[in-house]
């Protein structure tokens, strides 16, 4: 076993291996950003190193820099973790070169499944059924259009070397081909490097069906189980669960065996990902399930996984990596009982999921349940990474118990000011739809509505904003509100309106008057956080432009595109400009006809949430 282990990741990930690796003895070093200084995983290591800037160019995905890292801290082995460097061969071959060991799938392996095209080749080489689509070398907008008119719409558009859900674009009608197949390469580009993209049958009721395998040096190649995966939006994950719902035993036992064959036909090593594309109008069967793409390394829903087969995959990585064989057969590996993982983002539903950051003044989350986490209560969320707060992981005897668990852990999170989806996360779990199974990658289209939650009523704030608003000399009861024998009191009240359980958090350092209560009272609802005083509707529009043509940034992120120029005549629901954060494109439209005012940025200018980026004035006919 490797005497010490450099983390080449960040946050939840690098926490989750750290763990493991001390249970082994392993020393464990950290790598970390600018913005990064300041989190667990850096305290959590024997030994952390800064490695630059917050941009994770210059840091998480600079090979020369973590390299140097290792040779400073004498690491015996390199874990890339997930994202970042995990899927790049090159950066796996130096990692080779420099005689350390890489716990991760063998280079030739990554590249033989990073391009989306050539693994679809090879897939349907070792008998492995693909989706239809075109997987061709011409990437002219005639020929790929072309293409899409022959397989019919919808269709998608997906980066060759895409992943994480990342240049990839639905397409309903041709008209719409040329405008998202820019978008498409756009960000396949700036994501990867490679804008070249393929084009694929776009299935109606799609299910998102994924299977763990493992594979080590010594020939062997077992399954762990599949994972179900289609709580999507945006083609980013929310909900994950094991076993697949609605799975019979031989389909099961069809996708599985399918799995391993397409491992074993890329020699694999280490842990792997074969995620299948599954149509499900008219239930699961083993002919209706195609191969969608190989991910080379742990995935984010691992949890789910070894939650059903009581096995510690990071631990299986340090081993297989290590030399060792499997830890186990595939007769000894069982599925006992069910689990779901629920991503809780650093996002805002109720304003079109944009993104938040900021500091996390109050961050409570659930002890009843696996809670993975990369931060704690006083930790940033910048705009640099990826949103993710925590992945709250529940296990059961069956769907309904492990679904429950879930709901009420959800529903307990509190998280403010950053804003959150744990309330969009306690209502799916609890959606009588999502119980039942009926589920695909559009639930979230179609149901959304519903699942975000709207403000409370104003009589509910008035109600608690009445009972903070009391001086212990009103009533005798609320003077004991707040006692504790040791330590700051406790200003939250807790009170029932109809159906609801409001938690009314006044910060104590403030003057609890009427008037103050405005600023700093918060209501927590089923994972809702809502403040007494400020906007509780969304102020943020589609467009996130003002009746007077001011066009605000609706997050912090960075301009990655201006489609206009000062002067430009544009009509309604024009492309002014794009920004991105967090994974997430957002593109601004002009809100009326008019004329492109003073423009505020320009493509690399990177902006604050709500900061003025351009104009658009009326214009006469």
């Amino acid at each position: 076993m490797m005497e010490s282990l450099l983390i080449a990741n960040r946050g939840e990930i690098a926490r989750r291996i750290i763990r493991t690796a001390k249970t082994l003895g392993i020393r464990t070093i950290a790598v970390y950003s600018e913005a990064d200084q300041s989190l667990p995983f850096v305290r959590e290591a024997d030994e952390a190193i800064a490695i630059g800037p917050s941009p994770t160019r210059e840091s998480y995905l600079s090979q020369e820099r973590i390299l140097e890292a290792a040779r400073k801290t004498d690491a015996a082995a390199i874990h890339p973790g997930y994202g970042f460097l995990s899927e790049n061969a090159e950066f796996a071959e130096a990692v080779e070169k420099a005689g350390l060991v890489w716990v991760g799938a063998p280079p030739a392996a990554i590249r033989a499944m990073g391009l989306k095209d050539a693994a679809k080749e090879l897939m349907q080489a070792a008998g492995v059924p693909v989706t239809p689509g075109y997987l061709g070398p011409d990437q002219s907008e005639a020929r790929l259009m072309a293409e899409a008119d022959a397989i019919d719409y919808p269709v998608l558009i997906k980066a060759v070397a895409g992943g994480g859900g990342k240049g990839m674009r639905r397409v309903d009608r041709p008209q719409d081909f040329a405008e998202l197949l820019a978008s498409c390469r756009r960000e396949a580009s700036a994501s990867f490097g490679d804008d070249r993209v393929l084009i694929e049958r776009y299935i109606a009721n799609p299910r998102h069906i994924e299977v763990q395998v493992f594979a080590d040096q010594h020939g062997n190649c077992v399954h762990l189980f599949e994972r179900d995966c289609s709580l999507q939006r945006r083609h980013q994950k929310v909900i994950e669960e094991a076993p697949a719902p609605g799975l019979d035993a031989a389909t099961r036992a069809a996708i599985c065996d399918a799995a391993v064959k397409a491992a074993r036909a890329v020699n694999y090593v280490g842990a792997g990902t074969i995620e299948f594309i599954a149509d499900a109008s008219q239930g699961l069967h083993p002919d209706r399930i195609w191969f969608m793409e190989m991910n080379t390394r742990l995935q984010v829903e691992h949890p789910v996984t070894e939650a059903i087969s009581g096995e510690d995959l990071v631990l299986w990585q340090l081993k297989v990596a290590s030399g060792e064989p499997l830890p186990k057969s595939q007769d000894e590996i069982t599925m006992k009982g069910w689990a779901l993982e629920a991503r809780l983002y650093a996002e805002n539903p109720a304003a079109g999921y944009l993104p938040s950051t900021g500091r996390l003044e109050h961050l409570k989350l659930p002890r009843t349940v696996r809670v993975d986490s990369g931060v704690e209560q006083g930790d940033e969320i910048t705009a640099f990474y990826d949103p993710m707060i925590a992945k709250i992981i529940a296990h059961g005897p069956n769907r309904d118990a492990a679904l429950s668990k879930l709901a009420a852990a959800c529903a307990g999170i509190e998280v403010w000011p950053v804003r959150s989806n744990a309330g969009l996360l306690a209502r799916i779990a609890a959606a009588p739809d999502f119980r039942a199974a009926r589920i695909d990658t559009g639930f979230l289209d179609r149901h959304g509505e519903t699942l975000v939650a709207k403000v409370p009523d104003q009589t509910a704030i008035d109600r608690v904003a009445t009972v903070l608003s009391q001086t212990p000399g009103d009533d005798p009861w609320s003077a004991l509100s707040g006692f504790r024998i040791a330590g700051p009191s406790d200003s939250r009240v807790r009170l029932r309106i109809d159906s609801h359980l409001y938690w009314g958090q006044a910060r104590p350092e403030l003057e609890t008057t009427t008037a103050k209560i405005a600023e700093t009272t918060v209501l927590f609802d089923t994972g809702n956080a809502w403040s007494i005083g400020l906007p509780l509707a969304s102020e943020i529009e589609a467009d996130h432009g003002a009746g007077d043509g001011a066009i605000l940034s609706p997050m912090p992120g960075l301009v990655i595109s201006v489609d206009v120029a000062e002067g430009d005549l544009v009509t309604k629901g024009d492309r002014l400009l794009t920004v991105e954060a967090m994974k997430m494109e957002h593109t601004l439209r002009a809100p009326f006809d008019g004329i492109v005012g003073k423009l505020q940025v320009s493509p690399g200018t990177r902006v604050s949430e709500n900061q003025l980026v351009v104009t658009v004035v009326m214009g006469e006919e």
